[in-house]
C-alpha cells in the first residue's frame, strides 16, 4: 500500500502558544510517526521547514497584500485565509497529490476547498459560535453570521468528521445540521509526550505563603473569566476580613486592557497578569501553581485540563461543561463549581485555599487521570478515520 500523504490546514503551529497550534503538532507527529506523509499549511509564518517528520509551509499574509487588505473587511474579511490555503493546497496538490485534508472547524479555513475532488476532514474544536459573548453589537453579528455559515459550509462538505469528546460530536452535529450520514469518530487530543514528562516530574509548591492559583486562557465569556473575577472579590474581600487565606492568581493569555476598569483595587493585587506567553513560561506557570482555575462554560476538548493533570494541580472547573464532568468531575482531580457564577466558583474554590490535605489529595488523583490521551491512540484513530473518510468520498 503506497504512503498516505495529507495536508493539515492550521492558523497557527508550535512554537506559537495556542491551543489550535498544540492540537495540530500532536494530530501532524502522531501521524507522521505512523509513516504519513504530513504537509502543515499555516498562517503564522512564512517560508517552508522540517520538524519532527513533518513538512510546514507558511503563508503568512503578506502586509499590503490583496488577501491581508481583504481580512480586515468585516465579515468578507474571513474569506481571505479560506483564499490563502486553497490556493496553497491546490498548487501542491497539483505536483504531488494529497490523499486526504484536514482542517479544523473553527472559522472555517477548508470552506473554499469544498467540492475540489480532495476528501476533506473537519476536526470540530469549538465553533466560532461558543466564543462570542452574550452582547454584541449588529456589525458583530453580521461578522458572526458570515464565520458561522463558512463553518457549516465546511461541515457539510467534510467526507469524515472529528470531535474530541462524545458530546461535543452531539453538539456539532445540531450545530451544523450534520443528519446526512457519513464517518464521524470521537478522537481525545493528546499532549507533548516529553511535556507529561516534565509535568509528572514537577515538585508540588505546597509551603507557606500565598496559595498559587493559575488561568489559562482567553479572557472571555465561554472561559468563565467573568465568573473568575467575581470570585476573585468575593475571596479577596473575606481575605480582607481575615477569614480566607491569601491568594494570588496567575493570568495566562490574559493582558491589562482584558481587565475591565471597575474591578477594585483589592481584587487587582491578587491577579498576576502575564499576558500570551511561551511554552517553556508556561509549563514555569503550570509548575508554580497550587491550583488551576478553568471555570469554562463549554470547551470541546479542554487541552488545560488535560494539562493541569499532567502536572498533577488540582482543577476548579464548571460543571456546566461536559468536558469538566468527566475530566475532572468523575476522576475526583478538582472541584466542580455548581453553575458559571462567581459566588459557585468562589464556594468550589474556597476548600483549596484552607486545606492543604485536600489539594495533596487531589493531586494524587490528578496524576493519576493524566495521559490518558496519547499520541499512538491519537494518530492510530485519526489515520482510520483518514481511511473510512476517503473511502467513503470514493463511494460518493
Amino acid at each position: 500500500m503506497s504512503r498516505l500523504r495529507t495536508a493539515l490546514l492550521a492558523w497557527d503551529y508550535p512554537p506559537a502558544p495556542s491551543g489550535l497550534s498544540t492540537a495540530a503538532r500532536e494530530i501532524a507527529e502522531s501521524l507522521g510517526a505512523l509513516g504519513v506523509a504530513v504537509t502543515v499549511f499555516t498562517l503564522d509564518r512564512t517560508g517552508t521547514e522540517a520538524c519532527g517528520g513533518v513538512t510546514i509551509r507558511g503563508l503568512g499574509l503578506a502586509p499590503g497584500s490583496a488577501l491581508a487588505r481583504l481580512r480586515r473587511w468585516g465579515s468578507a474579511g474571513h474569506l481571505a485565509a479560506p483564499l490563502a490555503f486553497r490556493r496553497a493546497v491546490l498548487r501542491e496538490h497539483g505536483r504531488t497529490p494529497f490523499d486526504c485534508l484536514e482542517a479544523t472547524n473553527w472559522y472555517a479555513p477548508a470552506s473554499l476547498l469544498v467540492g475540489i475532488g480532495l476528501p476533506l476532514v473537519t476536526r470540530n474544536s469549538t465553533p466560532a459560535a461558543f466564543t462570542r459573548g452574550p452582547a454584541a453589537s449588529p456589525r458583530d453579528r453580521l461578522d458572526g453570521a458570515a464565520a458561522d455559515g463558512l463553518e457549516r459550509w465546511q461541515a457539510r462538505g467534510s467526507a469524515g468528521l472529528i470531535s474530541n469528546t462524545a458530546a461535543h460530536a452531539d453538539r456539532m452535529v445540531e450545530l451544523y445540521g450534520l443528519h446526512s450520514p457519513r464517518p464521524h469518530a470521537v478522537i481525545g487530543l493528546s499532549l507533548p509526550p516529553d511535556r507529561l514528562a516534565r509535568g509528572r516530574s514537577a515538585p508540588y509548591p505546597d509551603g507557606p505563603g500565598s496559595v498559587r492559583l493559575l488561568f489559562v486562557g482567553r479572557a472571555e465569556h465561554r472561559k468563565g473569566f467573568d465568573c473568575l473575577l467575581a470570585a476573585a472579590a468575593i475571596l479577596a474581600a473575606e481575605g480582607e476580613a481575615g477569614t480566607r487565606p491569601p491568594f494570588v492568581i496567575d493570568l495566562v493569555g490574559v493582558t491589562e486592557a482584558d481587565v475591565p476598569d471597575a474591578v477594585p483595587a483589592s481584587v487587582r493585587r491578587c491577579l498576576r497578569i502575564l499576558g500570551r506567553i511561551d511554552a517553556p513560561a508556561l509549563d514555569a506557570a503550570y509548575a508554580a501553581a497550587q491550583v488551576v482555575l478553568a471555570p469554562s462554560r463549554y470547551e470541546s476538548f479542554g487541552l488545560v485540563y488535560q494539562e493541569a493533570l499532567a502536572y498533577g494541580r488540582p482543577v476548579v472547573a464548571c460543571a456546566e461543561d461536559a468536558s469538566a464532568r468527566a475530566f475532572v468531575g468523575e476522576p475526583e482531580a478538582g472541584r466542580l463549581a455548581r453553575a458559571a457564577t462567581g459566588a459557585a466558583l468562589a464556594e468550589a474554590i474556597r476548600p483549596l485555599l484552607s486545606d492543604p490535605a485536600l489539594r495533596q489529595r487531589l493531586r494524587a488523583n490528578a496524576l493519576a487521570a493524566s495521559g490518558a490521551f496519547d499520541r499512538t491512540r491519537l494518530g492510530g484513530e485519526t489515520l482510520a478515520l483518514y481511511r473510512r473518510a476517503i473511502a467513503a468520498h470514493q463511494g460518493r
